[in-house]
């Protein structure tokens, strides 16, 4: 059984950064810090959109920010980047985030 779940997680988890093309990683850490930056803040503190910064962030899975950049929130200013960005990179955005990858 337990092989059988860590066999569901590894085909379930979306890419890695190994995964995206060459210098994609780079292109989406600027895009965080530039795009994202423009509304949470260039240190990513807070302005029109809340801190977004690691601390604040933690506890949260990785897959529900993912979901958030992907959709948007309705009702606020969070526009939705799923016609820009694809699922991996997403997650990668979460994942960057999450581990405190921004300044």
């Amino acid at each position: 059984m337990r092989s059988a779940a860590m066999a569901f997680l590894l085909f379930a988890l979306p890419a890695a950064a190994a995964d995206l093309p060459p210098g994609r990683a780079a292109e989406l850490e600027r895009l965080v810090l530039q795009d994202c930056g423009s509304c949470h803040g260039l240190t990513l503190k807070g302005g029109l959109g809340p801190d977004i910064r690691a601390g604040t962030l933690a506890g949260t899975p990785p897959e529900s920010l993912a979901h958030i950049v992907l959709q948007g929130v309705p009702g606020t200013p969070m526009p939705s980047w799923h016609p820009l960005l694809n699922e991996a990179e997403a997650q990668w955005i979460a994942e960057f985030l999450l581990k405190g990858g921004a300044p």
